[in-house]
């Protein structure tokens, strides 16, 4: 198991991954930050190709990532996380219409806990998903960087 630090242009992130799979990424002080998660040697390969495709996805030449995954979660979020990951780049969803994709039209709350509990940032793009109004609504990292995040995939943000 390893862990690194990405400086990123939204701020540090951090990383995880274990037996070649990316298993973390979170904002580094952000609103959901593990406080155990620390750097550390491991799985140096895997780790070394998410921080490719990061600056690959934050020079606006990657749309789609392709690093093996296992976020932690429940059976419920990890089929939210794998509903997220279908969600093209630069387009948005409501949480209600992930809820529906899901197959569980009611679990519309629940659909934003998994998304609030998305071990898996900006991979999975949980920023994608909005309120049904249209407006920005609940982000680990803020919704300023939230903002950015699909500004930058809109192309209205350039880096």
């Amino acid at each position: 198991m390893g862990t690194i630090r990405y400086k990123s242009p939204i701020g540090d992130l951090l990383i995880s991954a274990s037996d070649g799979f990316i298993t973390e990424l979170y904002f580094d002080g952000g609103i959901t930050t593990p406080p155990n998660l620390t750097e550390s040697d491991g799985d140096a390969e895997v780790l070394e190709k998410a921080k490719q495709e990061l600056d690959a996805y934050f020079a606006g030449t990657l749309q789609k990532f392709t690093i093996p995954l296992h976020p932690k979660g429940t059976s419920f979020r990890t089929k939210v996380w794998d509903a997220l990951l279908t969600i093209p780049y630069g387009e948005t969803i409501s949480y209600k219409e992930l809820a529906h994709r899901i197959g569980n039209p009611a679990a519309i709350r629940a659909v934003g806990g998994a998304n609030h509990n998305n071990p898996i940032s900006i991979i999975i793009p949980c920023h994608r998903v909005i309120g049904a109004n249209g407006k920005l609504v609940g982000y680990g990292g803020g919704l300023d960087v939230k903002e950015f995040l699909l500004g930058h995939e809109s192309g209205k943000i350039s880096l």
